[in-house]
């Protein structure tokens, strides 16, 4: 479909589940790049407010944005892999969603800085009465239950936009608990919605879009990592100091993507119960993927003596996104495919050794690193040496 030149309006329709061959589209790729924009924003201002000991308060405003922004993805994700028809309408809504989120990302550092939420509520806005109008367009074309659960989806959108206006109209105070009331009233929107109908997502193309986006948050880690790097050389040189950090950094990213992508997760979905929660939980792999890159600039500006925080507490900003990620991989990925207590426990017991690398010092982001690429080593052997019995068990079995 992606192939053919768009047709200025097709009925907005719901696509086969069992569509063969289903990929992400150009315009899908477009979207996550644009996307990233915003969470490289929330990540700069992190790690300013870690450096500068503001840590509390810069985790949640980082948690509050992050999920705005990666809630507006996860949504438009979903629905365009059960309705993506490909067509100029489609096309000029997704370019206005686009839009919300490089409106939310101007305002990311006003919102950090002086708590000031208005630019990216607006963004925020723009992004989710696109995604309101797209449900709409497919209640036009549907019927029956399919369109009460895309009505359902639309009115769900537009109830929880009034009830964010709390960041903006509200005093301060109050703001975290609007959060929490809207976040919670967000994630029961899908469940209202698609009690009756389920949308007809396709378990290929949206692990796929999942896995793509991970590629993106993890580019973009490395991105923010080597700018600070360089930053440190150049202006500092302190090449010295930085090598251990930068190699360290490599090393659990160079990890966090193996880990992600050694086992093909489409075939656990199969059921709107499990997608949920597998949907839902990405928001800890994203955030924590995104934070590792926050917390090698927060390394980086330690070790040039630039913070204002311990030796740890920098160490600690890499290794306790680091040890979230493993672990959040492991209760949605790897599990499902271990074999054996040896293999379950490879995960868990590398994110407690991470956690323990934070009290090594200078070191810490380097041993971090080298925990991550051994835990690659021992999951694979093991992998390998469980093959190898079950293959030599049928053999013995066939020969019998």
């Amino acid at each position: 479909m992606t192939s053919e030149i768009p047709r200025p309006l097709r009925p907005l329709t719901a696509r086969g589940r069992d569509e063969p061959h289903r990929v992400a589209s150009p315009l899908e790729l477009f979207f996550d790049l644009c996307f990233v924009v915003a969470i490289a924003q929330v990540g700069v201002q992190l790690a300013h407010a870690v450096a500068e000991g503001h840590v509390g308060e810069g985790v949640l405003s980082y948690a509050m944005q992050f999920f705005a922004i990666w809630w507006a993805w996860m949504n438009f994700s979903w629905f365009a892999s059960a309705y993506d028809n490909d067509d100029v309408l489609y096309r000029v809504v997704t370019l206005v969603q686009i839009s919300g989120v490089l409106v939310l990302a101007a305002g990311v550092s006003r919102a950090f800085e002086q708590h000031d939420y208005l630019v990216v509520w607006l963004g925020y806005v723009i992004m989710r009465l696109a995604m309101a109008t797209q449900w709409l367009r497919a209640a036009r074309t549907a019927a029956g239950p399919e369109r009460t659960m895309a009505l359902r989806y639309a009115g769900g959108v537009l109830l929880c936009m009034v009830g964010w206006t709390g960041l903006v109209v509200l005093p301060e105070p109050a703001r975290g608990w609007v959060f929490l009331v809207m976040v919670i009233a967000e994630m029961c929107v899908p469940r209202y919605a698609e009690k009756d109908f389920p949308t007809p997502w396709h378990p290929h193309h949206i692990s796929e879009r999942y896995g793509l986006f991970t590629i993106i948050v993890l580019g973009e880690t490395i991105a923010a990592a080597t700018v600070a790097v360089k930053s440190g050389v150049d202006e500092h040189d302190a090449l010295g100091e930085l090598l251990p950090i930068a190699a360290g950094g490599l090393l659990i990213v160079f990890a966090a993507w193996w880990i992600y992508f050694v086992v093909p997760i489409h075939g656990h979905l199969r059921s709107s119960q499990q997608a949920f929660l597998w949907g839902y939980g990405h928001y800890l792999i994203f955030a924590s993927a995104a934070t590792i890159g926050a917390g090698l600039e927060v390394a980086v500006t330690e070790a040039i003596g630039k913070a204002h925080i311990s030796t740890s507490a920098a160490s600690a900003a890499v290794t306790l996104p680091t040890a979230l990620y493993l672990l959040s991989v492991w209760a949605l990925h790897a599990r499902h495919y271990k074999v054996g207590v040896a293999q379950q426990l490879v995960l868990p017991v590398a994110a407690l050794l991470v956690i323990c690398c934070t009290f090594l010092g200078s070191w810490a982001v380097l041993a971090a690193g080298l925990v991550s690429a051994l835990t690659v080593a021992v999951g694979t052997t093991l992998t390998a040496l469980t093959a190898g019995e079950k293959s030599g068990a049928e053999a013995t079995a066939s020969v019998g």
